[in-house]
């Protein structure tokens, strides 16, 4: 389904075990900085309307992930560590085409959150499979769920505001550049991406 054209390697759920708080550090912004994402897609695009009504509620649930990671971290008597910057989000940003026209640049500004929650997704599954814990399984399971609708919802409106052609063609360039991207950058265990 989400069509990655690299998976993770599963040692990262043993590293990820191994650093749970950064883990759940790392998730946790990643989910604010997902609302905030999305409230800015809603800023910059008022005139998609549809989108903006498909994008509000995400917000929410984004903003309700980030404190359910909170309460897990203060759960397991955890601090919240510092913000640390994204490497794999910011390739994945330097790959957007610039300029063009405002549809031009609302397709890859949709393209980059499906590949951003496609990859979630896909760990996200891998930890509620692999990760020791059973509570965390669970936890984990919920998440994934979620970012494969949020996934799905980015490819179908790609697809609205470009066109199937346009999107699937500029996604299959995201695809590969993704894969080059996960094998240049380094394992980590405390890190979502």
């Amino acid at each position: 389904m989400l069509n990655l054209k690299l998976p993770t390697d599963p040692r990262w759920v043993n590293l990820a075990e191994k650093s749970l708080e950064d883990i759940l550090t790392d998730h946790a912004y990643c989910e604010q900085k997902a609302a905030t994402y999305c409230i800015s897609l809603i800023q910059q695009f008022p005139e998609k309307i549809e989108m903006v009504e498909e994008l509000a509620p995400i917000v929410t649930e984004e903003w309700g992930h980030f404190r359910m990671v909170l309460r897990e971290l203060k759960k397991r008597e955890l601090q919240l560590g510092r913000q640390r910057k994204d490497e794999y989000v910011n390739k994945l940003l330097s790959f957007q085409k610039k300029g063009g026209s405002r549809d031009e640049r609302l397709l890859e500004r949709l393209l980059t959150c499906a590949l951003i929650e496609a990859r979630s997704c896909e760990r996200f599954r891998l930890l509620s499979l692999h990760i020791n814990e059973d509570e965390l399984k669970d936890f984990y399971h919920q998440f994934m769920v979620a970012e494969a609708g949020h996934y799905k919802l980015f490819i179908e409106l790609a697809e609205k505001y470009a066109g199937k052609q346009v999107a699937r063609s500029r996604w299959e360039e995201y695809l590969v550049y993704e894969e080059q991207v996960m094998k240049e950058l380094e394992l980590r265990g405390d890190r979502m991406h």
